[in-house]
């Protein structure tokens, strides 16, 4: 990304709301935005047809929601990063967005240097999961029923970091925790996405998640 521009998609229903993004991003040296969005369909057509770096997305929205179309955004090639605009209460809504690739969550009320923040981090491919959110969706998962993903080829070192992911751990906690090196745990990372393929980090929390890491 460097040299040039983050190219933003704008997707919320509220005009007032988008107009507001659309001064603070485009205030901001290195970021544009390139199109808006009032529904999940048209998100879905200018992803395809402006190329982003980054789609903006909220969850509620009429058409087609923020999840359907952030699960055919991410389907595409190249796919853009989709940073969801969620609430806390939104336990559900995390999960299912998660699974249908978003790379991070920033909520509606988020302060202008965070939400510039937020969208150079999932630009730059890794996953913003606030401890917060995850320990939600951890405890969530103690009430679901949903069928174990297996881990099958993950060695036991492997299966730790993908714990210490899943609970939201950084990547210099999971060092100090593990006592390993930054590049030890890169090479754990890389082949975790491999085996279990992840795109980035937020589907690592997920595995983790669907695998009962969280439970047991």
């Amino acid at each position: 990304m460097m040299g040039r521009e983050l190219r933003v998609l704008l997707a919320d229903d509220e005009p007032v709301f988008r107009e507001t993004i659309r001064e603070l991003l485009d205030a901001t040296p290195g970021l544009m935005v390139v199109a808006e969005a009032a529904t999940g369909r048209e998100a879905v057509a200018h992803a395809v047809s402006h190329r982003p770096d980054v789609v903006l997305m909220d969850v509620r929205m009429p058409d087609m929601d923020g999840i359907a179309a952030t699960e055919r955004i991410t389907a595409t090639d190249p796919a853009p990063q989709v940073l969801v605009l969620t609430t806390f209460d939104l336990d559900d809504h995390v999960y299912r967005a998660l699974r249908a690739g978003a790379s991070g969550f920033v909520l509606k009320d988020v302060t202008p240097p965070r939400l510039i923040d937020a969208i150079h981090t999932v630009a730059a491919g890794e996953a913003l999961l606030a401890p917060s959110v995850t320990r939600r969706l951890i405890a969530a998962s103690l009430h679901r029923t949903a069928a174990r993903r297996s881990l099958d080829g993950i060695t036991p070192r492997e299966r730790d970091v993908l714990a210490l992911i899943t609970r939201g751990l950084s990547n210099s906690e999971i060092e100090a925790t593990m006592h390993i090196s930054r590049g030890t745990l890169k090479t754990h990372i890389g082949s975790l996405l491999t085996k279990l393929q992840a795109r980035d980090r937020a589907q690592l929390v997920i595995a983790g998640y669907e695998s009962g890491l969280t439970t047991g």
